[in-house]
């Protein structure tokens, strides 16, 4: 039983007692869910911003480069976003999610170039296996050049992810100036060599699995991006890799999820790692997560930081456009070997 490719899988999962077989992974590259490290309390380090602009400022500063270099991801706690906007994001992705069909479906397209699209799985124009997930795709910064393409259902939709975005976006350069300066870099290095900036996001819909041994919402993968904002429901779903073995990532309440994107790991010249993660799926429950994504604009020409290139330590990539680079993620599909390595010097 194959998926028809314009029907969305939320609307297919509720009515089948088995993954159809476009969904399911061959043997080598299942989840192996029970091989799966989950940890007592945090798996990766939780990082409080409150600190960030007082006198702990240098350990905060020293925490956020220790998880940068040893683990790609981190979390952050007293980050200054309101819990009553984090709450209406999440439940305003909810609401979307549980439209009529016919009305979810004003918005699809498999056209990854569309700057506002509903789809599933990852490209299914690319794709051999499909991923259990649906995804409302959203570019937004600047914020006004994108509003109008935006869901006009639910009825709040703009206003209120408009107004998550801005504060994310805030957020965001904060940690953009405390990565630079982890990095010995001046404050304002990253944020200043992104071009005009870039910003989008994903609602992302996984709803239960029958058999979620076989298949995935996300198989393993890098960020293509600079650095990524995860909210997420309470479901557990996200893990990371570490040192070889998969581990949870659960929800911690009143978090985000940060992580290095792979263009972070060719400013800070490989000292930080954009690290492989993966989304899974259960049998119960319906799970959500809303990334959002902080990327140079297309134009922009990155490489590794000239301060942090010398005889010791050449430049391990060459220099590129972004724009170079999205194209070869996206028509590579989530290939497991990094899309960075097609831009090391010795490739």
């Amino acid at each position: 039983m194959d998926v028809p490719s314009k029907v969305l899988l939320a609307d297919l999962a509720s009515e089948i007692d088995h993954v159809p077989t476009n969904y399911v992974r061959p043997i080598s590259d299942r989840p192996n869910l029970h091989e799966v490290e989950t940890l007592a309390g945090a798996s990766i380090p939780v990082i409080d911003l409150q600190g960030l602009h007082g006198p702990d400022h240098s350990q905060v500063i020293q925490q956020i480069g220790l998880a940068c270099e040893e683990y790609g991801f981190f979390q952050i706690k007293n980050h200054g976003i309101p819990e009553r906007m984090v709450s209406r994001m999440m439940a305003i992705a909810r609401e979307f999610f549980r439209l009529p069909e016919s009305e979810r479906l004003k918005n699809y397209s498999d056209d990854p170039t569309k700057t506002t699209r509903l789809s599933t799985s990852f490209n299914v124009r690319t794709e051999k296996v499909s991923n259990w997930r649906d995804f409302l795709r959203l570019h937004c910064y600047p914020l006004e050049q994108y509003l109008e393409e935006w869901p006009t259902n639910p009825p709040s939709f703009r206003e209120e992810v408009a107004e998550y975005c801005t504060s994310i976006r805030a957020l965001v350069l904060r940690l953009l100036e405390g990565i630079s300066e982890s990095l010995g870099l001046e404050r304002d290095y990253i944020g200043n060599n992104l071009g005009e900036h870039g910003q989008h996001m994903a609602l992302n819909y996984y709803p239960p699995c029958p058999q979620p041994e076989l298949t995935y919402g996300l198989p393993g993968h890098t960020d293509p991006n600079l650095i990524t904002i995860l909210l997420q429901d309470d479901v557990p779903g996200l893990q990371v890799l570490k040192t070889g073995r998969w581990v949870a990532a659960n929800p911690i309440p009143n978090t985000f999820i940060v992580n290095i994107g792979d263009q972070m790991q060719v400013i800070s010249n490989d000292k930080y790692k954009s690290v492989l993660h993966r989304a899974v799926v259960n049998d119960e429950k319906e799970r959500i997560s809303v990334p959002t994504f902080y990327c140079p604009s297309p134009n922009a020409v990155i490489g590794p930081a000239r301060e942090l290139i010398d005889d010791e330590h050449p430049a391990v990539y060459r220099s590129f456009t972004y724009q170079e680079y999205y194209d070869r993620f996206w028509n590579r599909g989530l290939a497991k070997e990094c899309c960075l390595d097609l831009f090391r010097t010795s490739a």
